[in-house]
C-alpha cells in the first residue's frame, strides 16, 4: 500500500495590516519625505553650516585695497576665533553674548566682524594690534609697542577702472579713483587708478601691501593700548578706511573692537567680478569674472 503524503497546510489569509511583499523579499522602502520637509532640512543645514563652518562675504568698498577689490566674494572661516550669538543668523539667542571656544587672532589676520557702535553691519579689516599692544601712527608710519613697523616702497598698485568702481555702496555715482591725481591711462588707452604702494611687515613676519596717498588726517594718532579681549583693526587702504584710528562721530570704529564681535577669518577668494555682468546677457557672467583672483588665499 502506498502512503498518501499529508496535505499541505492551508496558507493563512493575509492580514489587513501586513506590509506588502516585494518581489525580492526585502522590506518595503520608506516613503520619501515631502518636498516641503526637504526644503526645511536644507535651510537648517545651510544655517548650521554658515553659522559654524564657512560663510560667503562680499566686498562692497575699497577700504582693503590692494588686497581686496570691490566685487570680490570670499569665504569666511567661522571656527578660528570661537562662536558667540553674533555668529548666528539674526543674532538668535542660542549662544551666549561672549564667545565660546574663544581664541585670539594673530596680527595680520583679515577678519570680518560686527562694527561698533551698533553691532549691526559686517565689516572687514586687518588685525594690527592684539591685547597688550600699543598702536600709534606717526607721519603715516605704523608704530607697535614703541617701534616703527618696517614699511618699504614697492611698485605702484595699478587697478583697471571697472563698472563697480564708479558707484558707491549705496549706488550713487562717484569718481573711480580716490582723487584725480591718481587717474592714469595705459599705453592702450585703458583707464586705471595708480596708487603708491608699500610693503609692511609686522612683528612675527606677517607681510602685506598697503596704500598711502600722502599726508592725511589719520597719519598721526595718539598711542592706544589694546585692552584684554579686544583687537585694533585697520584697513590696508590706509587713507580711505574708517577703522580703529577713527572716532565714532567720523564714522569709524572708535578704537579697539571687542573680540566678541568677530565673526571669522578670511580664508579663500571664491569669486570676483568687475561689475560688468548683466542678467539678460549670460555671456557677460563670464567676461566680467576676474578669473585670476579666484582661489587665492589670505
Amino acid at each position: 500500500m502506498t502512503e498518501t503524503p499529508p496535505a499541505a497546510p492551508a496558507s493563512p489569509a493575509p492580514s489587513a495590516t501586513a506590509a506588502p511583499a516585494l518581489d525580492d523579499g526585502s522590506k518595503p522602502v520608506k516613503k520619501e519625505d515631502s518636498f516641503g520637509v526637504f526644503l526645511i532640512k536644507l535651510v537648517l543645514f545651510v544655517a548650521v553650516f554658515r553659522s559654524f563652518f564657512l560663510a560667503p562675504f562680499y566686498i562692497p568698498s575699497e577700504s582693503m585695497l590692494p588686497r581686496l577689490l570691490v566685487g570680490d566674494y570670499l569665504l569666511l572661516a567661522k571656527w578660528p576665533y570661537g562662536y558667540s550669538r553674533k555668529s548666528l543668523p539674526f543674532g538668535l539667542p542660542l549662544l551666549p553674548e561672549s564667545r565660546v571656544l574663544a581664541r585670539t587672532p594673530e596680527r595680520g589676520d583679515v577678519v570680518v566682524f560686527k562694527a561698533p557702535p551698533t553691532n549691526q553691519d559686517d565689516w572687514i579689516k586687518r588685525v594690527i594690534g592684539i591685547p597688550g599692544d600699543t598702536v600709534q601712527m606717526k607721519d603715516g608710519v605704523l608704530w607697535l609697542n614703541g617701534q616703527p613697523v618696517p614699511k618699504q616702497r614697492v611698485a605702484d598698485f595699478v587697478v583697471p577702472v571697472t563698472p563697480n568702481m564708479t558707484t558707491d555702496p549705496d549706488g550713487n555715482p562717484k569718481p573711480p579713483c580716490a582723487s584725480p591725481q591718481f587717474d592714469a591711462k595705459l599705453a592702450d588707452g585703458a583707464e586705471v587708478c595708480r596708487y603708491p604702494q608699500y610693503r609692511e611687515t609686522l612683528p612675527g613676519g606677517k607681510s602685506y601691501n598697503v596704500l598711502d596717498f600722502g599726508p592725511r588726517e589719520n597719519d598721526n594718532t595718539d598711542p592706544v593700548m589694546v585692552p584684554e579681549g579686544s583687537v585694533f583693526l585697520m584697513g590696508d587702504n590706509r587713507d580711505n578706511s574708517a577703522d580703529s584710528r577713527v572716532p565714532f562721530d567720523r564714522g569709524g570704529l572708535g578704537g579697539p573692537v571687542p573680540q566678541d564681535n568677530l565673526l571669522g577669518r578670511a580664508t579663500v577668494m571664491m569669486w570676483s567680478t568687475d561689475g560688468g555682468a548683466e542678467w539678460l546677457k549670460p555671456w557677460t557672467w563670464f567676461t566680467a569674472a576676474r578669473w585670476s583672483r579666484i582661489g587665492s588665499g589670505f
